[in-house]
């Protein structure tokens, strides 16, 4: 039920996009250390050591990212979950300590490209969603590395106080759904999963659909584009993008005073 509830909520979504104008075209330390400053996420590194001959064979991604996991595929160096996550922790930490220390947001000083709408809006929501005044939710649907469409809720806050930004900010890296966001879709393996996060409670048991709950003032955030409102203090914004198929946002304003 929980997982219906998710599939149908981006199946909802991406319609709306499609009547909302978005179109569907679109060894040693060392070593380990360069391995979690490549990728972004475990299932990331997983990802690479994934061949399109395993696939072929197992038919399931979730089980080949488990054997490499294991150790019984992929080549090169291999690295446990808890190591990448434990380093990639404390290199972001380190980062981020780093600029707060300097009071510099991660857009400041960056001149966007055209058609760089997308990195614009987040820049312009940056410093709000830092100090506190606003939480902002992002629908986003795309295509990730492997050529598979993928969807997500993604809750923008958490995102900037756990990751290093400017590499999104210069274009270096490009913004997507991942399996630890409020929510994710793989349109292509029909996989779903959610994850509540400091700032947001999925709820999925609600027969009018998937809903987050901020946790600071307790509103109601309704994500379906076929309700009325989005609720209390939120406001949604489609933004056409030609860098993605859909983007979303649902801006919450709190009751936190900087």
């Amino acid at each position: 039920q929980l997982d219906s509830t998710h599939v149908h909520t981006h199946k909802t979504e991406r319609m709306a996009g499609v009547a909302e104008g978005h179109g569907e075209q679109g060894g040693g330390s060392s070593v380990s250390d360069s391995i979690v400053a490549e990728f972004s996420t475990y299932e990331d590194f997983l990802d690479s050591q994934i061949t399109a001959t395993d696939l072929n064979y197992l038919e399931d991604e979730e089980l080949a990212r488990q054997l490499v996991e294991l150790g019984y595929r992929g080549s090169g160096e291999m690295l446990k979950r808890e190591e990448f996550e434990q380093r990639k922790l404390e290199a972001i930490t380190s980062k981020l300590a780093s600029r707060e220390q300097q009071n510099v947001l991660a857009s400041e000083g960056m001149c966007f490209s055209r058609g760089s709408n997308f990195l614009e809006a987040l820049a312009e929501r940056e410093e709000v969603n830092r100090n506190g005044k606003m939480n902002t939710i992002i629908f986003i649907r795309d295509h990730n590395a492997r050529g598979q469409e993928v969807s997500g809720y993604i809750d923008y806050t958490h995102r900037l106080k756990t990751e290093d930004f400017h590499v999104y900010f210069s274009g270096r890296k490009r913004v997507l759904p991942r399996h630890s966001d409020l929510s994710f879709y793989n349109w292509d393996t029909n996989h779903c999963s959610s994850t509540s996060t400091p700032n947001f409670q999925v709820i999925a048991d609600n027969a009018s659909g998937l809903l987050f709950k901020n946790k600071r003032d307790r509103k109601i955030i309704n994500v379906d584009p076929k309700a009325p409102s989005p609720g209390d203090n939120t406001t949604r914004t489609v933004l056409l993008s030609k860098k993605y198929k859909q983007v979303v946002f649902y801006d919450h304003i709190t009751r936190r005073k900087a």
